[in-house]
């Protein structure tokens, strides 16, 4: 039997998808999901083989979803459902990957579940992109105690590299994740600025600069009132933290 999670904001969308995995043996739904959020949580805990995603949904579209999932150990193959969406199904058949149109139908479904696939992260930035959808994640994802753990991008301080991980440094702490620092500066740059090279940070995040007596500049947070010499501007990123500052 294989294991699957369906992640729907429609309910009858849920309830026809589960029949007929039923119909077709083989299969065991071991999770539901109403939103992407869920759906990520819920693979944690089940950690199903493959994952039925509806594409859009409210708060964690299923792309986003996706992209998280490949945080577990082991990722389970992804399938895309979605109501006609000419750029979505233009982006999905350009990359080989697996998806069924609602309604959804038996032999449809059947045959999108035997090519289900594992998918990149490019792939996944990719295929936003195409489909209209909006391609930075609204959350990045950490592993804490065997479960994935959802931290909001707009909780985020800053990003700082520690060896083969991130360190993300947000409202609630402090975590690590498999994210390249590069691959976070380009993603995010429209809200975060680079102040050396191993440190990534929300511009919103940033109360003012503070030069010290030996001549260096460092951020000050707002609402931190210890400075991190972490948080030490480098020379050749000064002036584009200053610009950055100023809305440049």
């Amino acid at each position: 039997m294989m294991r699957i999670l369906i992640a729907d904001d429609e309910k009858p969308a849920r309830d026809r998808l589960r029949q007929l995995l039923d119909d077709l043996g083989n299969y065991e739904v071991v999770a539901e999901a109403a939103n992407g959020q869920e759906a990520v949580t819920l693979a944690g805990e089940t950690l199903p083989e493959i994952a039925l995603l509806d594409i859009r949904m409210p708060g964690m579209d299923g792309i986003e979803a996706a992209h998280h999932l490949n945080a577990l150990d082991n990722p389970p193959a992804v399938v895309f459902t979605t109501a006609y969406d000419e750029y979505a199904i233009d982006a999905f058949e350009a990359r080989a990957i697996g998806y069924v149109l609602k309604p959804v139908r038996r032999g449809r479904l059947a045959s999108a579940l035997e090519h289900a696939a594992k998918l990149a992260t490019s792939t996944l930035h990719d295929v936003a992109a195409a489909s209209n959808l909006e391609s930075r994640r609204k959350h990045v994802c950490a592993r804490s105690h065997g479960q994935l753990k959802l931290i909001p991008v707009t909780d985020v301080n800053y990003f700082r590299a520690d060896q083969k991980y991130v360190c993300v440094h947000h409202s609630q702490g402090q975590d690590l994740i498999d994210d390249s620092l590069a691959a976070l500066e380009k993603e995010f740059a429209e809200d975060f600025v680079r102040i050396h090279r191993g440190a990534v940070v929300a511009v919103d995040k940033i109360e003012r600069l503070e030069k010290t007596g030996d001549g260096k500049h460092h951020i000050v947070l707002r609402n931190e009132t210890q400075n991190d010499d972490e948080l030490a501007i480098s020379r050749r990123h000064l002036a584009d933290v200053r610009r950055r500052l100023k809305g440049g």
